[in-house]
């Protein structure tokens, strides 16, 4: 019985990965020559009912590396101003130390052997996160280096959408298109998506388990 009324950890339910959703902002679309500018992680974990729902957000305003490359054309889409006194830029191992030490905590508390990246064209966060760590020899690294659960794949099969904006819309989620494209708002409304989208799939995932009672 109490198996039934006590939601697991998030270690039983992702083959022991936890899911942590990841939006960068940077100046331009080549993670090796282009500035990181903004990191935002976004944890999600389970509630009592075990769905999956949206924690806390963790993030940092980068500094451009040195010989950093920054497209003008990026910083008119995200209006990121890269030298501006007030955004409080610190190096990206500073950065990255910041958004990893909750990361690594989560990992330790729900049973899991580490962190995922969820990310809308997850791909693109995660090449940047990589590259970002690599400069910064960071030596523990939470997350997978080449998996990663991308919400453009799962808002195409559930929602038939792959923008961010209408699958959210689908969804019946909010969206601010005044807001996008800071780091913090997408991966916020990112993590909605997900949860929503994994919560939705919760009965067919009990199919194949046998065990609905207990997992997201």
């Amino acid at each position: 019985m109490d198996s039934i009324l006590t939601p697991p950890r998030m270690g039983q339910r992702f083959r022991g990965f936890l899911p942590v959703v990841v939006d960068v902002e940077t100046g331009g679309f080549n993670s090796v020559t282009d500035a990181l500018l903004e990191i935002a992680v976004v944890m999600v974990r389970l509630d009592e009912d075990g769905n999956l729902v949206r924690g806390e957000t963790h993030a940092a305003h980068v500094e451009p590396f040195a010989g950093a490359n920054i497209e003008r054309a990026s910083l008119e889409v995200n209006g990121i101003d890269p030298y501006h006194p007030l955004r409080l830029a610190m190096p990206e191992r500073e950065a990255l130390a910041k958004v990893f030490k909750p990361v690594r905590q989560a990992v330790s508390e729900q049973g899991c052997t580490r962190a995922i990246l969820v990310g809308h064209n997850a791909h693109f966060d995660l090449g940047f996160l990589n590259a970002a760590v690599a400069r910064a020899d960071v030596k523990r690294n939470p997350f997978h280096p080449f998996s990663a659960f991308d919400t453009v794949t799962l808002g195409g099969a559930v929602l038939g959408q792959t923008v961010l904006a209408r699958a959210l819309e689908a969804a019946g989620l909010p969206f601010d298109a005044k807001e996008a494209h800071s780091a913090i708002y997408d991966a916020e409304r990112t993590a909605d998506l997900f949860c929503l989208l994994v919560n939705r799939m919760r009965s067919i995932h009990a199919s194949f388990t046998g065990n609905g009672n207990t997992v997201a």
